[in-house]
């Protein structure tokens, strides 16, 4: 599925598009350049999810836990890490496989962990404000 977005303000319109196809499945990974629009498209999926906490990025601290109404989210930003043992360190299964959102960023850094199923988001930056977005069922 492509959407073609021309502003940050069509963003909450993509969150719930993409929690549809998603059809249940909690496991998201987002792939795009360095400021490609990870993060921001990340803040406008978390609200659609019913977070009511600030979203950032979790660039130094590995991974963020926000709160949902229906439980955990956990945002990981992998941008950073050295090695895999890294990622066993701060006990990625139990978050991979808890059952709650998880949100990836640089999933080519621990790709040998991730889990069989997901969905996987490509930004791909068009110009300025011009953004597509390619989901896909993995």
């Amino acid at each position: 599925m492509q959407i073609s977005i021309n502003s940050a303000n069509e963003l909450p319109k993509v969150a719930q598009e993409l929690l549809a196809y998603a059809k249940g499945q909690k496991f998201f990974i987002f792939e795009g350049d360095m400021a490609a629009g990870k993060t921001t498209f990340i803040k406008s999926l978390c609200e659609a999810i019913g977070v009511e906490d600030i979203v950032s990025s979790p660039t130094f601290s590995i991974v963020n836990e926000y709160e949902s109404k229906d439980g955990p989210i956990y945002h990981f930003d992998f941008y950073r890490l050295k090695n895999l043992q890294e990622a066993y360190d701060i006990g990625y299964e139990e978050y991979f496989y808890s059952g709650n959102y998880c949100l990836v960023e640089w999933p080519s850094k621990v790709a040998d962990l991730l889990p069989e199923e997901y969905i996987k988001i490509e930004i791909t930056v068009v110009d300025n404000e011009q953004r597509l977005f390619e989901f896909s069922a993995i």
